[in-house]
């Protein structure tokens, strides 16, 4: 598996940003072929009550490196990167390597804990 994670800056006008993330960036997303999956978190406040690094993280999990590349240069992924102005003013980092699982999934007994 490959991974895309994009760390996304505090905004000046955070409505406006999930607005538009919500509404249309991250839509257009769930169509990219290769993609596994796809999440999103809004970080909350640290454990001592500071406020998180970032606004927003964005991981995206591909088939291979080879399905992330394709993406980038596909019209879709030329499309997200051109999106980048409208709504990502503050800017934003970017991450992407090879991924490996390194816990399973809980099993039912795990859901009575």
């Amino acid at each position: 598996m490959y991974q895309f994670t994009v760390l996304y800056h505090h905004p000046e006008d955070r409505a406006a940003f999930d607005k538009h993330y919500d509404e249309i960036h991250a839509p257009a997303l769930k169509k990219v072929p290769g993609l596994l999956r796809f999440t999103k978190s809004r970080p909350g406040l640290d454990p001592n009550g500071n406020p998180p690094a970032f606004h927003v993280v964005a991981v995206l999990d591909f088939e291979s490196e080879e399905a992330f590349t394709t993406y980038l240069s596909s019209p879709t992924g030329l499309a997200a990167v051109a999106d980048f102005p409208n709504f990502a003013g503050a800017g934003a980092t970017l991450l992407n390597g090879p991924s490996v699982e390194m816990t399973e999934a809980p099993g039912p007994a795990a859901a009575v804990l």
